[in-house]
């Protein structure tokens, strides 16, 4: 194929909108690829970027794979690509057929040196999240050579792609916003978020050590917040979670990655954990795994830190404790999370609790399942109605409560609304834009002038919505809400322009999984411990009881990841 010498602009779609590409042509070859602009997700992303790229110019092709774990982001990138090629002179036809040539490939899967088939560390830690980023660090902190093993491509896992929100009673930003708060607040409100059938220990834990962690991460990872925001989840007494520095989690992760590398930490993406190894006495010593298609045994003389999250993404897992959850139900998770640190436990004998306790989130995409973070919104003020125009449950009301008065709606589906008065307070369609594109894409969200032109073009009951809102902005002038007594600061819904977002649950938390004790073992059964096998953060059971109060996750993979670091080195 001949291309003409010179640079050439292209623009694909990747996952957070158009990727921008300069690609440079010279002697017939592609000489250089300079990425112009993108919004794609840092970190998740970050490997396409690098693969795809290199690969491009290595082969002067766009027949190259996309990297496992950010396959659209790949694809946008060989989008660009071939459209500056085809402005160079290239046959469209041609290029086209190797676009779809490069879906058939094997997926690149990425690793940084030749491994042993057998690589001795004193601590392995299973899954690359905010739970095991934090258990390598505080493990190799205290002296341990470590490795973090990630079967996908980038680190993050679900705590990347949150809402950045972690719950720490008595935190700065709350000191700033002169909001009183205390750890029995936070215990109780956990406690009667779970309807009481949480671990009282295990939330003692979590409660008594989340504002040392908090400390832990702006003194030693450096994690930054943003200056009194504040996001007041449902299920809590107070707006108590402190927001980190940017989107979604990144500021969060890309610190602690930093740290667990400045550290000496190992870690090794594509890595895909087959099983756990015991000694004849039945510790736990290791794992196998396979990376780039060979079979590794990292063995562990300390012990293995499993923190794989849960099992919300594996339909047959979710049907066998909850046979309503089956695959009609999208997932809020990112496709790493299938519950494979379930079953690596459960072939060494661990105790399960809670399985059967399954969340969904209510305010996700109705046709992917993408967790909502425009639809974050709601936090700062905004309602949701019916087809017939009227609201049917308190916005702020639990997770499991909104979620199942959603799916009782007609069309299992409901309309968050808000107007300008709240959009001036996060910003939301500014700041997720890319979210705004993909949901206007498929008609699940609109920006109109009145709110009959809303109702109209989602046939929404006109006259109840607009007296929903009349009614609605009297409460707001009153400082109550007469009708669900919404909690929180109430804003007016007055002003255009209004927005109307489409809204349905997806699966979004198990809080079921492994039995621990205090020291972070997992245990068999009659408290009996499973040797040299810790565990951290979703994979965990009991902590949340029936339902987790937003904001809950991101607190419990930090406070018990971090001490499952440090009990493994001091119990070893």
């Amino acid at each position: 194929m001949r291309y003409n010498d010179g640079k050439y602009i292209g623009i694909g779609n990747g996952y957070g909108g158009n990727i921008e590409i300069e690609v440079e042509i010279l002697e017939n070859k592609i000489n250089n690829i300079k990425v112009i602009n993108h919004n794609e997700t840092k970190i998740i992303s970050d490997s396409a970027f690098e693969y795809v790229i290199k690969n491009i110019i290595e082969k002067n092709s766009i027949l190259v794979p996309n990297v496992s774990g950010c396959s659209m982001s790949s694809r946008g990138i060989r989008e660009a690509v071939k459209n500056a090629l085809i402005e160079s002179g290239g046959n469209r036809e041609e290029l086209e057929n190797l676009i779809l040539e490069a879906e058939n490939l094997e997926k690149t899967n990425t690793k940084k040196r030749t491994l042993n088939s057998i690589e001795k560390f004193d601590v392995v830690v299973v899954g690359g999240g905010g739970a095991g980023l934090s258990a390598a660090i505080a493990a190799a902190d205290k002296g341990a050579k470590v490795v973090l093993l990630e079967k996908m491509n980038n680190l993050g896992g679900n705590t990347l792609v949150s809402m950045g929100g972690v719950n720490i009673p008595e935190n700065d930003e709350q000191k700033e916003n002169k909001i009183v708060d205390s750890e029995e607040c936070f215990y109780n409100d956990i406690l009667q978020g779970g309807d009481g059938e949480s671990d009282l220990n295990q939330v003692d834990i979590l409660v008594k050590n989340a504002l040392d962690t908090y400390k832990w991460l702006k003194n030693f990872i450096g994690v930054e917040f943003k200056p009194k925001k504040l996001i007041h989840f449902g299920g809590h007494k107070v707006p108590r979670a402190s927001v980190f520095k940017g989107k979604y989690a990144i500021e969060l992760i890309s610190k602690l990655k930093n740290k667990a590398l400045s550290l000496k930490v190992e870690i090794i993406t594509g890595a895909d954990c087959n099983n756990l190894i015991c000694d004849d006495k039945g510790r736990v010593v290791g794992v196998n795994a396979v990376t780039d298609g060979k079979e590794i045994t990292f063995s562990a003389e300390y012990g293995v830190i499993l923190a794989t999250g849960g099992f919300s993404g594996n339909i047959e897992m979710r049907k066998k404790y909850n046979s309503k959850l089956d695959d009609r139900y999208k997932t809020t998770n990112v496709s790493g999370v299938t519950g494979h640190g379930h079953i690596m436990s459960q072939e060494v004998g661990a105790k399960f609790v809670h399985m059967n306790y399954i969340q969904t989130f209510p305010i996700c995409n109705p046709k992917t399942g993408e967790l909502s973070h425009v639809g974050g919104s709601r936090f700062d003020g905004a309602i949701l109605v019916n087809k017939s125009g009227k609201r049917f449950v308190e916005e702020l009301e639990r997770r499991d409560v909104v979620s199942e008065n959603i799916l009782a709606q007609d069309g299992q589906v409901a309309y968050l609304v808000w107007g300008k008065e709240i959009e001036t307070i996060g910003n939301g369609t500014i700041n997720h834009d890319a979210e705004v594109g993909r949901l206007m894409k498929d008609n699940l969200f609109g920006e109109f002038k009145t709110i009959e032109d809303g109702s109209e073009f989602f046939k929404i009951d006109k006259g109840a919505l607009r007296k929903t809102l009349k009614g609605y902005n009297d409460y707001v002038k009153n400082g109550k809400d007469e009708e669900f007594n919404r909690r929180g600061n109430l804003v007016s819904i007055n002003e255009g322009p209004y927005y109307i977002q489409v809204v349905a649950p997806a699966v979004h938390h198990t809080m079921g999984g492994v039995k621990i004790n205090n020291k972070n073992q997992v245990e068999k059964k009659d408290t009996i411990i499973i040797k040299g096998l810790y565990a951290a953060g979703e994979i965990v059971g009991g902590t949340h009881g029936t339902n987790r109060l937003g904001g809950n996750a991101i607190t419990e993979v930090l406070v018990f990841g971090k001490r499952a670091g440090e009990s493994i080195v001091v119990n070893k």
